[in-house]
């Protein structure tokens, strides 16, 4: 599951990247705005599956307990 929320990381970060690439480019807006909007969404997801519950535990150590 590590690796997962890692590769969900660095492609959002290259979706960042790349949406500024293309913006300092000139291209279209709309364009832009989607990666942009595409990488805030899988970083959100990073932070769900991350972030601990009241009781201090996170959804992705329950996770990695199931598959054990």
């Amino acid at each position: 599951m590590n690796t997962v929320l890692t590769v969900l990381v660095i492609a959002a970060l290259a979706l960042l990247a790349g949406a500024y690439l293309l913006w300092r480019r000139g291209a279209p807006p709309r364009q832009v705005v989607l990666m942009a909007v595409l990488a805030a969404i899988m970083l959100a997801n990073v932070v769900i599956w991350t972030l601990p519950y009241s009781n201090g535990e996170a959804p992705v150590d329950k996770a990695e307990a199931l598959e054990k």
